[in-house]
């Protein structure tokens, strides 16, 4: 591996030491940016595992099961949901009352979500920015991740009874947050794993890995524990575990727990951790608040471009969110998908979404991530749109506009992703990156309450899908005047 700079500790390139990085000469935007190195391969596919072991929160916790779980008919009351199983016109008044009764089941996990949003929001940067600085990234990438599972595995002792509700939604809260803060210093570590040529390809590697990792276990959880047993009726699976209490879902995050725990150790032993500038100065927890407004004020007057970009992708982050937070309660709300089916219909989602991902990657590192992001922008509105618009065409509108949807997810994630990491400079990754959650974060409340909102004007579930639909087009708007090319902080890390 040709390598034109002194190597620091563990091997990695040393980064140019300073305690004002974002103010005096800037630092290369890569911790090597020489045009010569090589990262070993191992390495990059160490870093992505830790987004295929992420699946198991993503898609099975959060989207498709257990937030799935929470919201239906075993947390209400079991009176209703009994008068519900015994009428056969699925337009009864049983089945209405069980409908109603969930809706603030959904709103319950919505403000609980936006509870740990805040959180996120408050911790992100600091906690990203002293990260930074300290050469302890991986150290607290381990930590955060560590968490994660374990709050997952507590997920089994939530029963499928109402006075479980708040248990289940308090767990989710908590994963969330150590979620959140963990995956600020892996997508920091994209620098570590990556040259300025090969960021978009190694970005959308990642991403595609955690799709893909989805799939997997997607396909595992469903024929192990969902897909109703007609040789064993109550039961879920080929493994026939009883359904009574959600047993097998809650099997399903034990599952979800050892998937996580797996797949994110490769990224602790294979990825060098970054050295500790040792002239960093050090500052106590809410002094690093002063410490991290006046860097945003002066990243503001340096790298404007990136504080703009860090608005727009704020909004349309938010939106692609609410693509996969509500696509599956549309699905099974809306256009009357059983759980099963909410699952298959999760595991085509994610084959669709990682191709894409993949292949976005080459067309980033080509032509840049804004056109990129501009094109899966339109076509999530579109594909939004046309799901509103035939919502009464049933099962078959919903699976073809929502694996359109998931065609340009992918993309727009992955994309951002790189574009931040072509716009920081070195040494402040964990920093920036704290900011791109914060800034994600800001305004996550707005996609639940624009969903909410069109629902309650709109008298019926499928009016939310305009709420995420404005969501996307603010950001699209707010994102075309941002400028693609190098910044201020770029051209002077070149200069350097």
């Amino acid at each position: 591996m040709t390598d034109d700079t002194r190597p620091g500790d563990n091997g990695v390139p040393a980064v140019p030491a300073s305690t004002d990085a974002l103010v005096t000469k800037a630092s290369p935007l890569f911790i090597d940016s020489s045009p010569d190195r090589v990262i070993p391969r191992g390495r990059i596919v160490a870093w992505a595992l830790w987004d295929w072991g992420g699946a198991a929160f993503n898609a099975v916790i959060t989207t498709f099961v257990f937030t799935v779980y929470l919201t239906g008919s075993l947390f209400v009351s079991p009176a209703l949901a009994t008068a519900r199983d015994a009428e056969t016109d699925v337009h009864g008044p049983a089945h209405a009352a069980v409908t109603a009764a969930e809706a603030p089941l959904s709103s319950g996990l919505g403000w609980g979500l936006a509870i740990a949003g805040i959180i996120v929001a408050l911790l992100a940067p600091v906690l990203g920015q002293r990260t930074d600085g300290s050469g302890r990234r991986k150290l607290w990438l381990g930590i955060n991740t560590g968490v994660v599972v374990l709050i997952t595995a507590l997920m089994f002792f939530v029963k499928g009874e109402p006075g479980y509700f708040l248990f289940g939604v308090t767990l989710l809260a908590i994963g969330t947050i150590f979620y959140e803060i963990a995956t600020v210093n892996y997508n920091a570590m994209l620098v570590q794993v990556s040259t300025p040529k090969t960021v978009g390809k190694v970005s959308g590697f990642g991403w595609g890995a955690g799709y893909l990792g989805g799939i997997v276990l997607l396909l595992i959880v469903y024929f192990g524990l969902v897909v109703e047993s007609s040789s064993a009726p109550g039961t879920g699976g080929l493994l026939h575990v009883s359904e009574a209490d959600g047993l097998n879902i809650r099997i399903i995050a034990l599952i979800a727990a050892a998937w996580t725990l797996i797949f994110s150790l490769p990224v602790l032993f294979a990825v060098p951790e970054i050295p500790a500038n040792r002239r960093a100065v050090r500052v106590g927890f809410f002094q690093s608040y002063a410490v991290l407004v006046r860097d945003v004020g002066r990243l503001w007057k340096q790298s404007r471009n990136t504080v703009l970009f860090l608005i727009a992708s704020a909004f349309f982050r938010d939106g692609l969110v609410g693509v996969f937070t509500f696509g599956g309660i549309l699905a099974a709300g809306t256009f009357g998908f059983s759980s099963g089916q909410v699952i298959i219909f999760a595991i085509a989602a994610n084959v669709v979404a990682g191709v894409s991902t993949i292949i976005s990657g080459r067309f980033d590192d080509r032509f840049g991530a804004k056109p990129v992001i501009v094109t899966s922008l339109v076509g999530l509105i579109v594909a939004g749109l046309a799901v509103f618009f035939a919502h009464d065409l049933g099962a078959t509108a919903f699976w073809i506009g929502g694996l359109v949807l998931c065609l340009f997810v992918g993309p727009a994630q992955s994309c951002s992703r790189t574009f931040l990491a072509r716009l920081t400079p070195a040494g402040h990754e964990g920093e920036v990156f704290g900011l791109y959650a914060t800034t994600g974060r800001a305004v996550s409340f707005l996609a639940p309450l624009l969903f909410a909102t069109f629902v309650a004007v709109g008298g019926a579930q499928f009016w939310g899908i305009l709420g995420i639909v404005l969501v996307l087009a603010i950001g699209l708007a707010l994102l075309i005047p941002v400028k693609s090319g190098p910044t201020r902080l770029a051209r002077a890390a070149e200069a350097a």
